[in-house]
C-alpha cells in the first residue's frame, strides 16, 4: 500500500468515524426531545387532581413513564382500566408508594455539578408534609398500611444489585411524630438464634405487616436473609435465605421477592418467587424473566411488577400460587401503588 493510499484510507475512516459520532449525537437529541411530546401511540396522559383519599373506585397510582409534559409525574387510573387515560398530578417522583392517604416520594435535585436527592413525605393530596436528605440515589419506597410509617432504601455506592460493589441505607420515619432510624443497620441483628455483628451489612427492601413489624432483606458475608424487624425493639431476626426484595401480602401470609437462582447470568440472576410464612415452603411464579424489582400485591392472588419497556419500564402482573402466565398490565409506568 503506497503512502498515498494509506493517507486517503485514513481520512476516509476519519470521516466515517465522524458521521457515525454526529448521526449518533443528533438521534439522542431527537430522541431527548421526543420525551417532551406525547407518544402518538402511547396513552394519553391529562393533568388533573390527584387524590390518596379513599373513593369510589379502586385505583392505581403510578410514576408515569409515558413521553410528554407529564413524564415522571404520579398520576392514576381506575385500577379495572389500567391502559386508559391517565391523570396527571404535577408532583416527579423517581420512587414512590402510598397507602392510607400518605405518599412516599423520593425525588431528585439537580445541581449544577451534581445531583442530591430527598424523601418527601406527602398528604393526601400530594402536598409536603416534611421532608428529609437521602444519602444517595432512590431505588425502594414503602408505606405501611396504616399510613403511619414509611421507608425508603438508596443507593450510596454503587447503582445495581447485580454485583457486589454496592451499599444502601434504609430508613423508616414515623409521620406521627417525625421520628426516624436513618439506618436500619444500626439494629441489634438475630442470625440463627444467635447475635450476629458484622462490618458488610447492607439492609434494604422494607416491606410492613403493621406500624412495628416489617421485613427485608439482610445481606451479609455474600448472603441474603430475610428478616423480621421490630421498630420499638430496633431488631432483626433471620427467616429465610436468598430472599431480596421482599413484598408482604395483603393478609400477612406470605412474602413475594426476587430470588437468586443457580445458573442463571449474573448480570440477571433473579426470579420472582413467593415464601408461605408459615411453612417456609417456596412457590416459583410463572414469571420466568430476570426481574429486579420489589413486587407489589395487587390483592391476595396477584402480583404486580415492573420490567423494561421501550419507554423505561411497564408493568406486568401474574398470579402468585405459581399457575397461570404472565402478562402485560401497564405500559410506560412504573412504581405502582394501590388505593382503596
Amino acid at each position: 500500500m503506497t503512502r498515498t493510499t494509506r493517507l486517503v484510507t485514513l481520512l476516509v475512516a476519519v470521516l466515517l468515524l465522524g458521521a457515525v459520532g454526529t448521526g449518533s449525537v443528533l438521534y439522542a437529541a431527537h430522541r431527548s426531545g421526543m420525551r417532551d411530546r406525547q407518544q402518538a401511540d402511547g396513552p394519553t396522559v391529562r393533568a388533573g387532581t390527584v387524590s390518596l383519599r379513599p373513593t369510589a373506585g379502586r385505583r392505581l397510582l403510578v410514576r408515569n413513564l409515558a413521553w410528554g409534559p407529564h413524564r415522571d409525574e404520579i398520576a392514576t387510573v381506575p385500577a379495572d382500566d389500567p391502559e386508559g387515560p391517565r391523570t396527571a398530578s404535577g408532583v416527579k417522583c423517581l420512587r414512590f408508594h402510598a397507602a392510607a392517604g400518605t405518599g412516599i416520594c423520593l425525588q431528585a435535585v439537580h445541581g449544577a455539578l451534581e445531583d442530591t436527592y430527598r424523601a418527601v413525605v406527602l398528604d393526601a393530596h400530594l402536598r409536603e408534609r416534611h421532608r428529609f436528605p437521602a444519602a444517595g440515589i432512590p431505588t425502594r419506597a414503602r408505606v405501611s398500611p396504616s399510613g403511619h410509617m414509611v421507608a425508603w432504601t438508596v443507593f450510596v455506592s454503587g447503582d445495581s444489585y447485580a454485583g457486589t460493589n454496592f451499599s444502601t441505607r434504609t430508613a423508616v420515619v414515623d409521620t406521627r411524630t417525625w421520628a426516624i432510624d436513618d439506618n436500619l443497620e444500626t439494629f441489634h441483628i438475630v442470625r440463627d438464634g444467635r447475635t450476629y455483628h458484622a462490618a458488610d451489612t447492607n439492609v434494604w427492601g422494607v416491606t410492613f405487616a403493621d406500624d412495628n413489624r416489617f421485613y427485608a432483606t439482610l445481606a451479609t458475608g455474600g448472603r441474603t436473609y430475610l428478616v423480621r424487624g421490630d421498630v420499638t425493639a430496633r431488631t432483626l431476626t433471620t427467616l429465610h435465605r436468598n430472599v431480596e426484595c421482599p413484598s408482604l401480602s395483603p393478609d400477612g401470609t406470605r412474602v413475594a421477592y426476587k430470588k437468586r437462582v443457580k445458573g442463571l447470568s449474573p448480570d440477571a440472576p433473579w426470579r420472582l418467587y413467593v415464601l408461605d410464612l408459615r411453612t417456609m415452603k417456596e412457590t416459583a411464579t410463572a414469571e420466568s424473566r430476570d426481574l429486579d424489582d420489589q413486587a407489589l400485591w395487587a390483592d391476595d392472588d396477584t402480583l404486580v411488577y415492573a420490567l423494561p419497556g421501550d419507554y423505561g419500564s411497564d408493568l406486568w402482573t401474574v398470579p402468585a400460587d405459581g399457575t397461570g402466565t404472565a402478562r402485560r398490565l401497564m405500559t410506560s409506568a412504573v412504581a405502582p401503588a394501590y388505593l382503596g
